[in-house]
């Protein structure tokens, strides 16, 4: 069947996962951790034995943790599928190793017309059931809409009239995307020539996670002095993809309470349409 409208809310079985002090540091590594001073600041996400350095995880770590069973909502050519919107909430800093118990659900089904839109939520707890975060991913399904639903909500988000308050680029490494996939995303389209030619890229295109977390790093160490529990939340399109090898450049503006960003190449957005909020 196509896409199923009706499947909004459903939700999945619990699933409790765990992870490692290893799988803490190879994210980190993934997303340029230590990359510019490997002895210096970002020791505590780099490394689980350095004196007097308490290990810690990097907030964005949580978008490649613990999925959940999220129930069906329809059948679809993957190949359509676009990863588009992403955003994360922390109810408490991330732990460098531990076990949570996840829980998925359907969020909202919206008719684009020539393409759907589907949300899809997880919300994670500790053993204990005490909530640790939220993630919201945003999925483009084209040529599954026109079913006369929906199309949601307009999204109001505009750029202030002035230079960013912050500015940080980080250069992205030639290998970068063959380092972030063992992270679990082994989509060839990061890493084979053949493949990714095949789906119209020159070579292997950065994943887009990849880059969602090189943008939080430089959020967390630009607002939030580096600590992650004053990482509130983190949410944004993507727009165009990452050539690994390129320098990321996230533009952050301080206005009223919240902060607004956008990460670019050069004059090309590749993320776009960012708020996060401190905690």
């Amino acid at each position: 069947m196509p896409i199923n409208p009706d499947a909004t809310g459903s939700v999945g079985q619990p699933a409790e996962f765990s992870w490692t002090s290893k799988d803490s540091l190879l994210y980190a590594m993934g997303v340029g951790a230590g990359v510019s001073d490997p002895t210096g600041f970002e020791l505590e996400f780099t490394t689980e034995n350095s004196n007097d350095v308490t290990q810690r995880a990097l907030p964005t770590q949580v978008v490649v943790m613990g999925g959940g069973s999220t129930p069906g909502f329809g059948d679809f050519n993957p190949v359509h599928l676009l990863h588009a919107e992403q955003a994360i909430t922390l109810h408490q800093p991330v732990p460098a190793a531990g076990t949570a118990v996840a829980t998925g659900r359907v969020g909202p089904i919206y008719d684009k017309g020539k393409a759907a839109l589907v949300y899809l939520e997880t919300d994670v707890a500790d053993v204990d059931g005490n909530p640790i975060w939220n993630t919201r991913s945003g999925l483009f399904i084209g040529g599954e809409g026109g079913w006369g639903g929906d199309r949601g909500p307009a999204t109001e988000w505009h750029l202030p009239d002035r230079d960013a308050d912050h500015v940080v680029a980080y250069p992205t490494r030639p290998d970068q995307a063959l380092l972030y996939r063992l992270n679990g995303d082994r989509n060839p389209l990061h890493s084979d020539p053949t493949f990714a030619a095949a789906a119209g890229f020159d070579k292997p295109i950065l994943h887009g996670l990849c880059t969602y977390g090189f943008t939080g790093r430089a959020l967390l160490h630009a607002l939030c002095d580096s600590d992650p529990a004053r990482f509130g939340s983190m949410g944004g399109r993507f727009k165009s993809p990452v050539v690994p090898g390129e320098t990321l450049e996230v533009h952050a503006w301080e206005e009223d309470g919240r902060v607004m960003f956008q990460t670019r190449v050069g004059d090309r957005v590749v993320f776009d349409n960012g708020v996060m909020t401190r905690s």
